[in-house]
């Protein structure tokens, strides 16, 4: 149950395998995001990512431990990348070990819909034009309120 912030790229086998262990319980989920090669309006050659260190540890901390709570999880890792990032590299990489499949599902996509809105990263996007602030997506703040809304009810 852990959180790496890192420059490096994601060996996403490595994870899977620290994720499971020897025992992988019932059910594990993971999620891989890629940098795409557009956006909504151009074409995209790369993407850097800054971060606040402390907080962004922080915060993923929090959602992976909320993500636990929540859905029964044994065990759970985020990992998200800073830097400059190239097309089709990895950006982040969530994994969650639960009793059930939906379990692990949707606390893969809990510590998603989170990090997406709560977590401080700034994207940066370089494509036909220049560089460009990639803004937050009402989009991601919907599927963040969901959660907010399950929690409540």
């Amino acid at each position: 149950m852990s959180v790496s912030l890192q420059a490096e790229a994601i060996d996403v086998a490595t994870e899977y395998a620290q994720l499971v262990g020897d025992q992988p319980g019932a059910a594990v989920a993971t999620f891989t995001g890629y940098v795409r090669g557009h956006s909504d309006e151009r074409a995209v050659a790369s993407l850097e990512l800054e971060h606040y260190p402390e907080m962004a540890q922080r915060v993923l901390t929090e959602l992976g431990e909320e993500a636990a709570t929540r859905f029964g999880l044994s065990r759970w890792r985020i990992v998200h990348r800073f830097g400059l990032l190239g097309v089709s590299e990895s950006i982040v990489w969530v994994g969650a070990v639960a009793d059930h499949r939906g379990h692990a599902i949707s606390a893969c996509e809990l510590m998603m819909d989170s990090l997406k809105t709560d977590a401080p990263f700034w994207k940066r996007e370089q494509g036909q034009g220049g560089a460009k602030w990639v803004a937050s997506r009402s989009s991601d703040a919907q599927r963040r309120a969901r959660w907010q809304e399950e929690e409540q009810a």
